[in-house]
């Protein structure tokens, strides 16, 4: 039998397009209508941003830690965080876990290197962007990370928050995402990471000018394979 899936959700529309891509995609692997079996528990996203607007990166993990608690308690096997932002707190997360994880940007940055790619744009809430989470991890790997402008930081930020994460998706605010992942490609960038799980509900490889690199897919389907792999 597969692994059993643990989501640790925050924001809505992110996590519901990570389960949705473990349950369409399981069926490559294990056959018609089948997937590994999935549980996810989401904390109030009011409690998340509260922690998050005071710098409170300790009250992030512990609410991080709350649903990993209740998500072994349900039979879990292994966790992930289909959201990039609260990554930030891993650190404090990983050695009180009560079950192993994978990390988003560690799945990322490998999709990167076997595509690759060494110089990498990030876009996402200005939380996220702002952190150490993607630097860090793809500079294991031998990687770079370019961050929008301070300008089109806010503004993003702005988008996912007042619009995205609402499931509001206007064309103007598409417009906009493409005009900075142009401006990347216009500071050498050879893709983008999507890196916040409500991106790709508005740009993918179709409309993005560069080749994107989905998070919130990459880590559904490193979940998949780590559940069918076992």
């Amino acid at each position: 039998m597969p692994l059993h899936i643990g989501i640790v959700a925050c924001s809505a529309e992110g996590a519901a397009l990570c389960y949705r891509t473990i349950c369409s995609e399981g069926a490559e692997l294990l056959g018609a209508h089948a997937h590994p079996e999935v549980s996810m528990h989401t904390p109030s996203l009011a409690d998340y941003i509260h922690c998050l607007d005071r710098g409170d990166i300790e009250g992030v993990g512990r609410l991080m830690l709350t649903s990993a608690q209740k998500l072994a308690k349900s039979g879990c096997d292994f966790l992930i965080c289909p959201d990039n932002t609260i990554h930030q707190a891993f650190s404090y997360v990983e050695p009180r876990s009560p079950l192993p994880w994978l990390h988003i940007a560690d799945v990322v940055a490998v999709e990167a290197a076997e595509r690759k790619f060494q110089r990498l744009g990030l876009i996402g809430a200005t939380w996220l962007v702002d952190s150490a989470v993607y630097p860090a991890r793809l500079a294991a790997w031998g990687l770079q990370c370019i961050r929008p402008r301070s300008q089109e930081r806010d503004e993003i930020g702005r988008i996912i928050m007042d619009e995205l994460v609402y499931g509001v998706f206007k064309p103007e605010s598409v417009a906009y995402f493409q005009s900075v992942i142009q401006n990347l490609k216009e500071r050498a960038c050879e893709a983008v990471i999507l890196g916040c799980t409500e991106i790709p509900l508005i740009i993918n490889d179709e409309n993005s000018p560069l080749p994107t690199l989905d998070s919130t897919r990459l880590l559904a389907r490193a979940a998949l394979r780590r559940a069918v792999a076992d």
